[in-house]
């Protein structure tokens, strides 16, 4: 069956080609030890849902904090970290949960209504972006607890660390600005103006420059980072300011770092920037409200989640063109590819499930339920000893 004949299909009748043309060697045959599971943040719910891949089901809901809104993987440990937002106004906290018994082992009070989480390239330290009290908050993972706070613009809404560990850069969405952390000295050495409703924040493999998304207009910034070297140190500096579509609110950057997508929402396109230069390489339409996008594995294509929509769209990176789309659940807002990178886990803000893409045809192969109002994704893979 063509994809333009599959577009027409309701959603229950995908599922069921999904689901019965799909053959036992058409997944990956996992060793005895082997775990990897999916966990999906429930805000209204207060609960993460917890996703075998190796089954292709759900495992558990674990019940959290108050409001999760975003959660991230260790790389260097079997844990996973949850950011609890709490109540308006109120206090919040990170819970660890211990990825082989999927249980929540501690929890980490932070300051008020944090909303995005980073870790270091040891994964060492953990950042949290505290939107309510304008501020940044360290963790000793291993210790289990805050111990540090920086200063930051308002209401921080995203954080990356540098892969080179040199430079920590937060997206200020009320304060229109990015500003630049020291993460050794734990103090501010730069801050930019000039990018209504910062609001995303990605840094390439080299760690040489790093772009924020403007989410309130309609250009990224583009930021080169502070480098030193036997014969000149460079300071922060603003490189350019881009024009792209209109509401800018993620950027996907490609794992090569050799191109980066702006989700234009309000514009319901893709802009392409090529990094090294910072040329716009164009917009593409893509669908209603895009409002997260994430590259495979091999730089060839990006997959678009359009909220207003109940589609994914799939967009051929060397192509310049649109490849095709997949019809999901209602609302994707948040993507995360398996480990592999043969399933793709789409997570549905309003139908309150996940459905599960197979990347190798782009079918819907089922759809899995969460919790009420579900918002970020990680996936993590491990074996077990």
């Amino acid at each position: 069956m063509s994809l333009s004949a599959r577009r027409l299909l309701p959603a229950a009748v995908a599922l069921a080609i999904g689901l019965t043309g799909c053959r036992p060697h058409d997944f990956p045959q996992y060793p005895p030890d082997y775990r990897e599971y999916v966990y999906v943040t429930n805000g209204d719910s207060g609960t993460v849902s917890i996703y075998d891949v190796v089954n292709v089901r759900l495992d558990r809901e674990l019940a959290v904090g108050r409001h999760p809104v975003a959660v991230v993987s260790s790389t260097t440990r079997n844990e996973v970290y949850v950011v609890n937002e709490g109540a308006p106004g109120g206090q919040g906290a990170v819970s660890v949960v211990d990825a082989e018994h999927n249980a929540v082992v501690a929890t980490i009070q932070v300051r008020k209504q944090p909303v995005a989480i980073a870790l270091d390239p040891e994964d060492a330290l953990a950042y949290v972006a505290n939107s309510g009290s304008n501020s940044i908050s360290v963790i000793d993972l291993k210790a289990r607890r805050e111990i540090a706070v920086i200063g930051a613009g308002e209401e921080p809404a995203a954080l990356r660390v540098s892969p080179d560990g040199k430079a920590l850069v937060v997206a200020n969405r009320n304060s229109s600005s990015v500003s630049i952390i020291d993460p050794v000295a734990r103090t501010v050495r730069a801050v930019f103006a000039g990018c209504p409703g910062a609001n995303d924040v990605v840094i390439l493999p080299d760690s040489s420059k790093a772009f924020a998304a403007c989410s309130a207009g309609h250009q990224i910034m583009a930021i080169a980072l502070a480098h030193a070297d036997a014969q000149s140190a460079q300071p922060d500096r603003i490189e350019s300011l881009l024009d792209v579509g209109r509401g800018p609110v993620q950027l996907a950057l490609k794992p090569d770092g050799g191109e980066l997508f702006t989700m234009n929402s309000l514009s319901d396109s893709i802009s392409e920037v090529v990094t090294g230069t910072d040329d716009v390489g164009g917009a593409y339409m893509m669908g209603a409200d895009p409002v997260q996008g994430i590259v495979s594995a091999n730089n060839a294509l990006l997959y678009v989640g359009n909220l207003r929509s109940q589609w994914v769209t799939i967009y051929a990176i060397d192509d310049g063109k649109r490849e095709g789309e997949v019809h999901v659940g209602d609302g994707p807002a948040a993507l995360a590819f398996c480990a592999d990178g043969h399933l793709l886990f789409v997570v549905d803000a309003r139908s309150n499930d996940v459905a599960v893409v197979r990347t190798v045809d782009h079918s819907l192969f089922t759809l899995l339920p969460a919790g009420r109002a579900p918002n970020a994704i990680a996936d993590k893979a491990f074996k077990v000893h």
